[in-house]
C-alpha cells in the first residue's frame, strides 16, 4: 500500500510556471436580448418560488403552543 512518488525536477516546474500559449481563445459571444430576458425570467421565477414556499411554510411550522397553552390554563382555572 505504499505510494510511489516520482521526483519532479525543479527546472520542469519552473518552466511550467512561465509557459504562455501564443494561441488566443476566440472572443466570447455577447448574449442576445432574448437570452438575457430568459435568464432573468428564470431567476425571477426561482426567487418567487422560494419566497412563496417560505410564506406558505412558516405558518405550517408554527406549533400552535400559544393557543394550546391558553386553553390549558383556562381549563385548569375552572377545576
Amino acid at each position: 500500500m505504499f505510494r510511489r512518488r516520482e521526483a519532479v525536477p525543479f527546472a520542469f516546474v519552473a518552466e511550467a510556471d512561465r509557459f504562455r500559449s501564443n494561441v488566443t481563445p476566440p472572443p466570447r459571444e455577447r448574449p442576445s436580448r432574448s437570452d438575457l430576458a430568459s435568464r432573468s425570467l428564470i431567476g425571477l421565477t426561482m426567487v418567487c418560488g422560494l419566497v412563496g414556499a417560505l410564506l406558505l411554510g412558516v405558518p405550517a411550522l408554527d406549533s400552535g403552543q400559544a393557543q394550546g397553552h391558553s386553553q390549558k390554563s383556562e381549563a385548569s382555572r375552572g377545576h
